[in-house]
């Protein structure tokens, strides 16, 4: 878990101004030094966003004097992109040295985005204000499926004392298709009221970056109240990636295996105290 120091020092550096619709993360003077505190720092921005009730915000960055490890880049640029397409309407940044300059405009060129770099923030101010807020009147998200369409997607092997959820080739679009899903895991669960190992299948499985805090919540909730453990497989999928990159902050073993056969040896590991 993050220490306090580390949660209040991110927090004072994440600031929302209403009236330009825009949300300042001031990464000044931070050292990215691990995969985990970039983790860390992207759960509490993407928390941040979601409490706000708004799902878009054009994105202000002071990146003055940053330091990102080269362990840490691959956690950073795979969340912040997440994290812009989630919730931004445009990203700006500033910083005057030409050091970080070169640096965000190679990643640029490797990762195809617009860098929107400039000297001062009063700048990088005047450039949002030039940017179209797409913000639009909340609406009613719909599922992407019905619960029949998942009742035989959970089963249970008493005998195993395994509960297998089958979230193979299913897209959580939003937090409603998530809430539907685990709305129905809670429900069957509730019902057997003992506890299980999860089987979870991930194959082809995605979770957009607008999902993602809903999912990890009711995860996270229906692990605490139910789960004797879970074991995850997934060959190689965008998710299996996020789900480790995410792990790392949120106190977690992913539990991740390549095959339904190796996950299912893993419980049995862990059934016997291994």
């Amino acid at each position: 878990m993050p220490s306090v120091e580390l949660l209040k020092n991110i927090d004072n550096r994440i600031h929302f101004h209403d009236d330009l619709q825009v949300m300042e993360a001031d990464f000044s003077n931070f050292n990215f030094e691990t995969s985990e505190i970039v983790n860390h720092f992207y759960d509490r921005l993407e928390q941040r966003i979601d409490d706000t009730g708004e799902d878009k915000w054009f994105f202000l960055v002071n990146l003055s004097a940053m330091q990102i490890n080269p362990d840490a880049w691959y956690a950073y640029s795979r969340r912040g992109r997440a994290l812009n397409k989630a919730y931004s309407m445009g990203s700006v940044r500033f910083d005057p040295s030409e050091e970080t300059r070169r640096q965000i405009e190679r990643a640029s060129n490797t990762e195809n985005f617009d860098p929107n770099l400039f000297s001062t923030r009063e700048d990088a101010i005047t450039r949002i204000k030039s940017l179209k807020s797409v913000r639009r009147k909340k609406h009613v998200e719909i599922p992407s499926f019905t619960e029949d369409e998942i009742t035989d997607r959970i089963t249970f092997d008493a005998d195993m004392q395994i509960m297998d959820v089958n979230f193979s080739n299913i897209s959580f679009m939003h937090s409603t298709d998530v809430d539907t899903f685990y709305d129905y895991i809670e429900k069957r669960l509730e019902q057997t009221s003992v506890k299980w190992y999860f089987l979870v299948n991930l194959n082809n499985c995605e979770i957009m970056p607008e999902a993602w805090i809903r999912y990890s919540t009711r995860g996270k909730r229906v692990n605490l109240q139910h789960s004797l453990g879970s074991v995850r497989f997934a060959a190689g999928s965008e998710t299996e990636a996020d789900i480790r990159l995410r792990a790392e902050s949120q106190g977690f073993d992913p539990n991740i295996r390549n095959t339904r056969e190796e996950a299912l040896e893993r419980i049995q590991d862990m059934q016997s105290g291994k």
